[in-house]
């Protein structure tokens, strides 16, 4: 996950009235703001995960995890004691879900119907960010910033089975349900795909002309990667050759992606306020068709693929505190009362 950073409101209403004059010739309403979920608390947060079979949403909040009705946004529970928790990977062949908790180096074990915590594990590295189950090992996988690798545990006995050296610092990962898993190196640019058995590294690939991977997307049935970067690009890659199909321009301050199967659109999560669309009009041809105003910090996205809307966290921050010695670059804090989820859609 990327830090909070300066954006630039004047560039993100310069990309709305793109995005309208888009529509228009278009003849499709824009994607915005349908609902916003507000279930309370403090804290800040980093990934959503959509359960669609449960018709819940799973939202990291700095020391638990708050699960949402996709329907109406009440707070259905949370999971306690998760420091640091990054990110959330669901298991629903196991009944069991699993979050990365970046404080303490551990990852949390929780019963999927109950959401009662069964179970604790050591990652063997330090501060995972990004997880994710792979269903066909039936492994779960920590993406680790502070060790440059991932770790793998055995999603049905919780033991961890090994490491992965990524050669760099990683960030978001998909897999392809065919044996692959790709993640993001953010301080290489560049992206690495691993067999998720042998725990080997198969292919290391540039993501140049992109700067600082963060989200990353996949269309598993034309073999897309969608790595949006931290210099405003969009990198569309070959996952089985690493070749770079496009380069398309995105907004700033993004952390998240999501690839919408049915529909064919490609999103980058801006945290300036933007919601970036890509539309995939053929395997080797794409473009941004829209640019969408969501709200300032709105960076990272989760997608329900059988409503086809979209899920982005979001807060109001205050002005940041004078500096000090001991804090010469204090974080701007956030105003109380003021996270929310935003739900966007058309």
């Amino acid at each position: 996950m990327h830090g909070t950073r300066p954006l630039a409101w004047p560039h993100a209403l310069a990309l709305a009235l793109v995005a309208f004059l888009l529509f228009a010739a278009a003849g499709e309403p824009p994607y915005r703001v349908l609902q916003r979920y507000q279930p309370g608390g403090d804290g800040g947060w980093d990934y959503v995960t959509v359960d669609g079979d449960g018709k819940r949403l799973f939202v990291s909040r700095s020391t638990r995890v708050q699960v949402l009705s996709l329907a109406d946004g009440s707070l259905l529970g949370e999971i306690q004691d998760t420091p640091g928790v990054h990110g959330i990977a669901l298991a629903p062949d196991l009944h069991k879900g699993f979050t990365s908790n970046g404080r303490d180096s551990s990852v949390t074990v929780f019963n999927l119907s109950t959401l009662a915590p069964i179970g604790r594990i050591d990652v063997q590295a330090n501060r995972p960010d990004a997880i994710l189950y792979e269903p066909v090992t039936h492994r779960v996988f920590t993406f680790n910033g502070g060790s440059a690798n991932a770790t793998a545990i055995d999603g049905a006995t919780g033991k961890v089975v090994g490491h992965v050296a990524l050669g760099g610092r990683p960030e978001f990962a998909v897999h392809d349900g065919r044996g692959h898993v790709f993640v993001n190196i953010e301080d290489k640019s560049e992206l690495v795909r691993f067999d998720p058995k042998t725990l080997a590294v198969s292919a290391r690939w540039s993501l140049a002309p992109g700067e600082e991977p963060s989200g990353l997307a996949l269309d598993r049935a034309h073999r897309r990667l969608f790595s949006v970067c931290d210099n405003q690009k969009m990198i569309v890659m070959d996952a089985d050759k690493g070749t770079v199909l496009a380069t398309l321009p995105i907004g700033s301050g993004v952390d998240g992606a999501a690839y919408d199967p049915e529909r064919g659109l490609a999103f980058a999560s801006c945290g300036q306020g933007v919601l970036t669309v890509v539309r995939e009009e053929s395997p080797t041809k794409f473009e941004v068709v829209e640019n969408d105003s969501t709200q300032r910090t709105a960076r990272t996205v989760a997608l329900d693929d059988a409503t086809h809307k979209l899920y982005l966290p979001a807060a109001s921050f205050g002005p940041a505190p004078a500096p000090t010695a001991e804090t010469p670059r204090p974080r701007p804090p956030m105003v109380p009362g003021s996270f929310s989820v935003l739900v966007v859609g058309r």
